[in-house]
């Protein structure tokens, strides 16, 4: 996720880091309860992807406490029924958990890659808070994010910082895509409406590299989806926009002035395939990239105060970035049928 950076000398926040960088007991219990919560609805997230439609009844309308507390009732009447059939068939829990897991270690090498980049530049930097979101979510939760405690000294710093965590999540979601375009598997077709999830970039060469059809639609397993995910994740977080990671990347290669223009452009690109993709294709989802970048936009960006050349080592990581995002981005993630 997007970190808010400020700028200081370097000896200064050197200095600062050493106590901030310090980790409490309170911040392991808190860090640690959030990874497990994450880790439960995530887990139940991964059942519901797998788990065959089982039509639950509803629970009985009778009175107005009943009509009330509909919503709640049918949504923790389904997550019961659920777990409840994943715990009669141990392999639907056990895909489950393996969604879980590779989407988490996905989001943690993502979230630690930024974090012991801050701890090399002696930047201070909170431990990865992991967001849980409502099992029926259709991955268990909103993502992961660190927060940056002292300013990032230097042009070099802060390119390093911001692009070391998509390309640590980014080295363990090729795997796990690997796996998940190898377990290929015909889709769960669902009655009445149902979700398409699009291909992007690296499942269609992976795909064709291991011979493997994945039309008409994609497959449905737990590392797919885990993949398909984290991937997402990434091309979000690489939006040239604002204090998203891509953002950090072109002002640290380009400067302020390139930074607000590509980002202005990256907006009014989105919106039209938004609502191309809406017009074309059935798929609202364009507009999440939308949202996400109008909000962004009104970010500001520190600019560092060493202005140092990065050296073509780094605009080399640059350009690989740059590969990674179009590998992981799809202007319309799903579409709905």
């Amino acid at each position: 996720m997007a970190e808010s950076v400020e700028t200081i000398p370097n000896l200064v926040v050197r200095a600062q880091a050493k106590t901030v960088n310090r980790i409490t007991s309170r911040e392991w219990m808190i860090h640690g309860s959030l990874f497990i919560l994450t880790l439960v609805t995530t887990t139940v997230a991964g059942i519901i992807l797998v788990a065959p439609d089982l039509n639950v009844p509803e629970p009985p309308l009778t009175g107005f406490l009943n009509y009330l507390l509909y919503v709640p009732r049918t949504y923790l009447w389904n997550i019961g029924s659920l777990l409840e059939f994943a715990f009669f068939h141990r392999q639907i829990l056990a895909e489950g958990v393996t969604f879980s897991l590779a989407l988490l270690a996905i989001l943690f090498a993502h979230e630690m890659g930024h974090y012991l980049a801050c701890r090399r530049y002696g930047v201070g930097a909170t431990l990865p808070f992991f967001i849980p979101a409502p099992p029926l979510f259709l991955a268990g939760t909103f993502g992961a994010f660190i927060k940056i405690r002292t300013p990032i000294p230097s042009r070099r710093a802060l390119f390093d910082i911001g692009l070391a965590g998509p390309i640590a999540g980014f080295v363990i979601a090729l795997p796990v895509a690997v796996i998940g375009v190898l377990h290929n598997q015909p889709p769960i077709v669902a009655t009445g409406s149902e979700i398409v999830f699009n291909d992007p970039l690296l499942m269609r060469l992976l795909a064709k590299a291991l011979g493997i059809d994945l039309d008409p639609y994609s497959p449905i397993n737990p590392y797919y989806m885990a993949a398909w995910i984290g991937l997402l994740v990434t091309s979000l977080n690489l939006m040239p926009v604002g204090q998203l990671d891509g953002g950090h990347g072109v002002f640290a290669v380009f400067g302020a002035r390139a930074h607000r223009l590509v980002g202005r452009l990256a907006f009014v690109s989105i919106a039209v395939l938004a609502v191309l993709g809406l017009l074309w294709h059935g798929s609202p989802s364009g507009f999440l990239f939308v949202v996400l970048l109008g909000i962004m936009q009104r970010v500001g960006h520190p600019q560092p105060v060493q202005m140092e050349p990065l050296g073509k080592q780094r605009i080399v990581v640059a350009i690989l970035t740059l590969l990674i995002f179009c590998l992981s981005f799809y202007p319309f993630p799903f579409t709905l049928n």
